[in-house]
């Protein structure tokens, strides 16, 4: 373990606009400045020595290379060491080192994770020919420890007229007498979508290769009063305290998102209830929905069919239309199959997102073996289908994440990274107690700073804290103009992906703000405007409000990995994720830097930063 204290450099020099030139444009701190000049200044005696040495050498060659060469050496060392990387080369680093995606080709919702003789399988919407949307099959994978993985052949494609423009999402229902089978939605020829029933050839084989689609497909058609290209994602089948066995898909009438619920007798026939499970007005389609168990007295997760007094039950929705996954907690009731959010003002889709980045169509997972929950989630480019084509593959999934109800404050959940994560972490630097003040910035050197996980805890000091905000409690994320955005208690954070220049930086911060009342809200916060110089189109601010309660610390966990920076608040109470495209922060030209870019306070941070190696993910020896 390396620890380090270091002084940082200060720019106290406001300008009316607010703006801040570390954090803003490509000027160097003061100090830095300070200490360029001094060796420029030798560098000046140097050269003038060495020309007279040089000078008749170089006539005597022509004067002509002699021109040339004293341009050459004479270049700022700015220009020197300032790399411009091609395309291709950053193509190439764009691919990550620890996130799941194929050797090639485009993957979208994660589909049917399922736990099965020892091996944890993950199946996805994959096109096997194209890094773009298009041939809509089941990609299949497994793995021993979430984060190295094995790519099987792909278990389910487009071939009957039910499916033919796709096998869309669904689910794997493992039941207790072996019996395994996934459902999934069919695309038909005309689009509509059907709900459709898929075996293994072999349950006994492990890795569970081949897979064959029911005769008697399809399954379920769409009910009447419901469009037929609003109807799909069905459920991992459970059996409920009443001994009957239920499916959920959602839908939706109208503008209104709702979740259907079905009961079986044998997983072939299903009958539709008269009542939805829930529904929230103005929320539109809820498709890959997910409903599972959480308890409320202690970590443990719970298999999807738990039921009783300690537990709370949450429903997750996506829509394709917003790209984002809201999520609510409440109770169910099993005996009318009815839900109802503990917080009708945090119901679903229109409370809480699972991740308030670039992450998508969720899908979680019971693992028997540790018990805890899993999910991940679709993680999408944010640059053009160009790119996606000149790379060869398009999009990745999260680093695994467990799930637990945040017991603290009952409202929320905590997303956390797996454990196994932490198998991937070397050469930590340590860096203690460094003290910023308003308009600082801090450079650590880690070395190559492209594959990290990062822990940091931020104080802010209570002399700061009594400072009246000039936000009146009404900042925003989203609304503000990024980490150049500056108030008296904020923003202050890490900027990864950073050229040294800071032409190119992700900053992630917290930004604390007052309203006139005195209560104090904090927010977590992504800045992608100055994310990328080059083809990034996607030039926004991530974030949200995260509760802090009271002594508690700041805490933020990074993970970061080339093209993508996950983002963890408060152990895991707010998440966000972003895709990162550099055009100069790659290779050896990515830093990172602690700043504190608030106007009023000064902020003590401590941080531990790992560097992370790489996951495996290649094809099964067979």
């Amino acid at each position: 373990m390396k620890t380090t204290t270091t002084e940082p450099f200060t720019d106290l020099e406001h300008s009316p606009n607010h703006y801040t030139p570390l954090l803003n444009h490509t000027e160097l701190p003061q100090g830095f400045v300070r200490k360029q000049s001094f060796v420029r200044v030798l560098s000046s005696i140097t050269l003038v020595s060495l020309f007279f040495v040089l000078a008749f050498v170089l006539i005597v060659l022509n004067q002509q290379n002699s021109t040339n060469t004293t341009a050459a050496n004479s270049a700022p060392p700015e220009e020197k060491s300032s790399r411009r990387y091609s395309p291709s080369d950053r193509l190439t680093w764009e691919r990550t080192a620890y996130h799941f995606q194929p050797q090639k080709n485009f993957i979208y919702d994660p589909n049917g994770p399922l736990f099965h003789m020892g091996w944890y399988h993950l199946f996805y919407q994959y096109n096997p020919y194209a890094p773009i949307w298009g041939n809509m099959s089941w990609g299949h994978a497994v793995t021993k420890d979430m984060i190295n993985w094995f790519e099987l052949p792909v278990a389910l494609t487009p071939s009957e007229w039910y499916d033919f423009e796709g096998v869309l999402s669904g689910s794997t229902t493992a039941l207790p007498n072996g019996q395994i089978f996934a459902l999934y939605t069919g695309n038909a020829n005309d689009f509509s979508q059907l709900q459709c029933k898929a075996v293994p050839v072999n349950k006994s084989d492990p890795l569970l290769v081949e897979w064959v689609k029911y005769n008697d497909n399809p399954i379920l058609y769409t009910p009447p009063g419901i469009g037929l290209k609003d109807y799909r994602d069905p459920s991992t089948v459970w059996t409920g305290p009443d001994g009957k066995h239920r499916m959920i898909m959602g839908t939706k009438i109208n503008r209104t998102g709702l979740v259907l619920v079905y009961h079986t007798t044998d997983f072939v026939n299903y009958v539709m209830l008269d009542e939805p499970l829930h529904s929230v007005p103005n929320t539109d389609m809820w498709e890959c929905v997910d409903f599972y168990p959480v308890s409320t007295i202690n970590d443990s997760a719970l298999d999807i069919a738990a039921y009783g007094s300690d537990i709370k039950h949450v429903i997750k929705e996506s829509w394709e239309g917003h790209g984002m996954d809201w999520y609510s907690i409440g109770t169910y009731d099993a005996m009318k199959d009815k839900w109802t959010p503990d917080n009708p003002e945090l119901d679903v889709g229109i409370g809480l997102r699972v991740d308030y980045g670039r992450f998508f169509a969720s899908k979680s997972l019971y693992d028997p073996l540790k018990k805890r929950r899993v999910t991940w989630g679709y993680v999408a480019e944010s640059d053009s289908a160009d790119q996606d084509l000149n790379r060869g593959w398009a999009t990745i999934y999260n680093v695994a994440r467990t799930v637990v109800l945040d017991r603290k404050t009952g409202t929320h959940l905590l997303h956390w990274p797996v454990e196994e994560i932490e198998t991937l972490r070397s050469d930590v630097h340590e860096f203690k107690e460094i003290w910023l003040e308003p308009g600082s910035i801090v450079p650590l050197d880690i070395g190559q700073a492209t594959q990290l996980d990062i822990v940091a805890t931020f104080e802010v000091d209570r002399e700061s804290l009594s400072l009246t905000s000039d936000t009146n409690g009404e900042y925003g994320c989203t609304t503000s103009s990024g980490a150049t955005d500056r108030g008296i208690l904020g923003p202050f954070g890490i900027a990864v992906l950073a050229d040294e220049a800071r032409s190119e930086l992700t900053p992630v911060y917290f930004y604390i703000a007052k309203s006139n009342d005195g209560g104090v809200t904090t927010h977590f916060c992504t800045d992608k405007l100055r994310s990328s110089l080059d083809y990034d189109g996607e030039r926004v601010v991530y974030g949200s409000s995260v509760p802090v309660l009271d002594g508690e610390e700041l805490t933020m966990r990074l993970l970061v990995d080339h093209s993508v920076v996950e983002g963890f608040a408060m152990g895991g109470r707010i998440v966000m994720t972003s895709r990162v495209y550099p055009t100069k922060a790659i290779y050896d030209g990515a830093k990172i830097f602690l700043f504190n870019n608030a106007t009023g306070a000064s902020v003590k941070a401590s941080l531990k930063i790992w560097q992370m190696g790489y996951a495996r993910v290649q094809p099964y020896p067979f």
